[in-house]
C-alpha cells in the first residue's frame, strides 16, 4: 500500500476482505474507487469458483470447486449440534493409492496453495450462507505431503488477523506418513491429528494402502503414542469398513488390543463404493457387530 501512495491501514482493510470472502474489488466498500482501479491494474484477485452444488436430505453439501488454470477439487459442508463444519481437500488428486479411494484414482495433478485451502473454506462459507466454525483437512490429498502450504493455511485459519477458528476446531488428517507426523507435534500441537488406519495389521493394511510398506502399523502407532505423550491431545483412527476385508471379528478384537491405552477413538465409516474397484461396505450388522467389540474393550467408537 505505501509504494501505491495509500496509507498503511488499505492493508488492514484489504485484508479484511478476502477473508470475508470477497471474489472482486468492487465489493470492498470502504476502499476508494481509485485505490480499487491501482488493485485492478496491479493485480488479480484470484478465487475459486463454485461450480457444482450438491445437497443431501441431512443439510450435508458437497461442492465442486475449479482453482484458476481448471484444476477441479471438492469440499464438503456438514452440520452437526456442535456447529457447522468443513472438509477440505490439499491435493488436486491424490498419489497415495489407496486400493479403495476414488481421489486417488488419477494420481496427484499438484499441491494446492495455501491461499487455495483457505479460499475453499470461505467460497463454502459464502455459498453455504452460514458461518463455519470446524474444519477436517480430509479432503482430496494427502495433507502432510503438503507441509508447507497446509502449515501456511493453518497459520492464517487461526491467527488473530485471521478468520480466528481455534487451532482445538480443526483436525489434520494423514494415512500414515510418520517423519511429517514428528514435524506436526514440534510445530502443531493444538490441532487434532487424524490417522487413516482402516486395517489393524500389515497384513491388510499393505493390500489396500501402499503407504504401509514404508511405515507398518506398529511404526505408524508409535508416532501415534509419541504425539499424544507430547500433547495430550486424543488421536482419532478413521477406519473404513469393508465387507470381507476388515471387518471380522478378529479384526476388531486385534484391532482393540493395539490400540488399548491410548488417548484415541476410532470412527468407523461404511465404505463409499465405487465403480473402478470391488471393494463392498460392510453391512450395518457387521458395523454394530464390530463397534461393540471395541467398546467391550475400552475404545471408544463412533460409527460416521
Amino acid at each position: 500500500m505505501l509504494s501505491l501512495g495509500e496509507k498503511p491501514f488499505r492493508a488492514r482493510q484489504l485484508r479484511e476482505w478476502i477473508l470475508k470472502g470477497a471474489v472482486t474489488y468492487d465489493e470492498m466498500t470502504d476502499i476508494p474507487k481509485s485505490l480499487k482501479e491501482k488493485l485492478k491494474q496491479r493485480g488479480i484477485l484470484e478465487s475459486l469458483a463454485v461450480l457444482k452444488e450438491q445437497i443431501s436430505k441431512d443439510g450435508t453439501r458437497k461442492y465442486l470447486l475449479e482453482a484458476p488454470g481448471g484444476s477441479l477439487i471438492e469440499a464438503v459442508f456438514m452440520k452437526y449440534e456442535y456447529g457447522n463444519s468443513v472438509c477440505l481437500s490439499t491435493q488436486v488428486g491424490c498419489s497415495m493409492g489407496c486400493r479403495f479411494c476414488a481421489s486417488t484414482l488419477a494420481g496427484k495433478e499438484r499441491n494446492l496453495k495455501a491461499w487455495e485451502i483457505l479460499d475453499e473454506y470461505l467460497m463454502v462459507r459464502r455459498a453455504a450462507g452460514e458461518d463455519i466454525s470446524h474444519i477436517v483437512l480430509m479432503g482430496m490429498g494427502e495433507p502432510l505431503l503438503n507441509y508447507d502450504n497446509v502449515t501456511r493455511f493453518l497459520d492464517i485459519i487461526t491467527g488473530e488477523d485471521g478468520v480466528t477458528i481455534s487451532a482445538r476446531h480443526i483436525s489434520v488428517s494423514t494415512c500414515g506418513i510418520v517423519p511429517r507426523i514428528y514435524d506436526f507435534i514440534e510445530s502443531r500441537p493444538q490441532f487434532t491429528l487424524s490417522v487413516s488406519l482402516h486395517a489393524p495389521n500389515d497384513e491388510i493394511r499393505s493390500k489396500i494402502m501402499p503407504v504401509n510398506r514404508q511405515w507398518g502399523v506398529e511404526v505408524l502407532l508409535k508416532a501415534c503414542r509419541d504425539y499424544i505423550a507430547a500433547t495430550n491431545r486424543r488421536i482419532s483412527f478413521e477406519y473404513a469398513m469393508m465387507s470381507g476385508i476388515n471387518d471380522s471379528d478378529e479384526c476388531a478384537r486385534e484391532l482393540a488390543s493395539r490400540l488399548k491405552g491410548m488417548l484415541c477413538h476410532v470412527n468407523l465409516i461404511p465404505a463409499n463404493e465405487v465403480r473402478e474397484n470391488d471393494y463392498v461396505r460392510s453391512s450395518d450388522e457387521r458395523l454394530r457387530a464390530f463397534a461393540n467389540i471395541l467398546e467391550k474393550n475400552g475404545i471408544t467408537t463412533t460409527v460416521r
